[in-house]
């Protein structure tokens, strides 16, 4: 009997293996179910070998992460600051990745919750009903990061006013053909408040600012690149605006490579504050969101949870704004411009 699994005890019960999971773990499952899961379980004496471990101890001291990439500069170094403070506390840690696939997120948490960890911490792409109701369902200290999470606890970056500042600064420089290249609104954070935040920072103050286009792209390098070929075979704009840092890499990588020039030609902006940026000639300019702050701090409000120390239901991590090189301040240009014509004019 000890060799059975759950999927044998789905396959007699005549239900889904994730069921029979959300069954051992407390969540929900239908009436009908719930007794056809009963009825085997009683008849075989099936028990999830690690849940059962695990239930006979008050903690496991184990973390489970869900994360959307590994190769991604921000979610490494959040992953990073998440370990060593988890670690500092007595706490190990079991990381999945999903890659960016909102049903691989639902299936790692209830797989992570089988397992009967002290808590669980999601650096989420999405939100939506069904992760909801995991929540709701979950005697597990449960945190999600970069998201903000109505039903639960999270950490999210100032994406709005961050964008804002972008947009503002835009402005300021005096760029009136604008692209800005984005996400999926399904990603909250950085699909929508943030291009709302640059929309709202570039319309400031009644002035007139064309945005020439706005285009959706992955986080995919690759796919920036070739988006931005496309864009430049219609027009140049003054400045591309890129959701993140490695959008903007891919938009620099094609610009580059139609021989324009960076920011002479088409001015650039990112989000991310990457490494790989301050390596550009000239240097890019980007919000550097304090991501190892924020995985510090994912770290210890899901220790405070686990010991039922109060938390703030959203808690908000700061950035800075580096003004690389790789803007040009057309307005200061456009004076010049004008001073060296009035000189001429006087000369005649």
């Amino acid at each position: 009997m000890g060799k059975l699994t759950m999927a044998d005890i789905a396959r007699q019960a005549g239900v889904g293996k994730s069921t029979v999971s959300r069954y051992f773990n407390n969540g929900y499952v239908s009436d009908e179910a719930r007794t056809k899961i009963s009825k085997v379980v009683q008849k075989t004496g099936f028990e999830p070998s690690v849940a059962a471990q695990n239930l006979r101890l008050k903690e496991t001291h184990t973390i489970g992460i869900i994360a959307p990439t590994m190769t991604s500069v921000v979610t490494g170094r959040q992953l990073t600051a998440m370990d060593e403070t988890l670690r500092e506390a007595g706490y190990s840690c079991i990381i999945i990745t999903t890659n960016h696939h909102p049903e691989r997120e639902i299936a790692a948490i209830e797989y992570l919750r089988s397992l009967r960890l002290d808590g669980v911490i999601l650096i989420a792409t999405t939100i939506g009903k069904e992760l909801e109701a995991l929540q709701k369902s979950s005697e597990v200290p449960f945190l999600v990061v970069g998201q903000e999470f109505e039903s639960g606890t999270s950490i999210v970056y100032d994406d709005y006013r961050a964008g804002k500042e972008v947009g503002q600064y835009a402005r300021r420089m005096g760029h009136e053909d604008i692209v800005y290249l984005g996400v999926t609104e399904k990603d909250e954070a950085v699909g929508r408040l943030r291009k709302q935040g640059v929309f709202d920072g570039l319309k400031q103050d009644g002035e007139t600012v064309k945005i020439a286009d706005m285009r959706e792209t992955s986080f995919s390098y690759e796919d920036a690149r070739v988006l931005t070929e496309q864009i430049l075979d219609e027009h140049v704009p003054t400045l591309i605006i890129c959701a993140t840092d490695k959008i903007a890499l891919g938009a620099c990588k094609a610009i580059q490579e139609r021989g324009l020039r960076v920011p002479e030609d088409v001015s650039l902006i990112g989000f991310g504050g990457y490494e790989a940026g301050s390596l550009l000639t000239p240097s890019l300019t980007s919000v550097h969101f304090q991501n190892h702050e924020a995985g510090v701090l994912a770290a210890r409000t899901l220790i405070s949870m686990i010991h039922g120390v109060p938390v703030g239901r959203m808690q908000l991590v700061g950035y800075t704004f580096d003004k690389g090189g790789s803007v040009l301040d057309r307005r200061a240009q456009a004076e010049d411009r004008a001073d060296s014509d009035g000189e001429k004019t006087q000369e005649d």
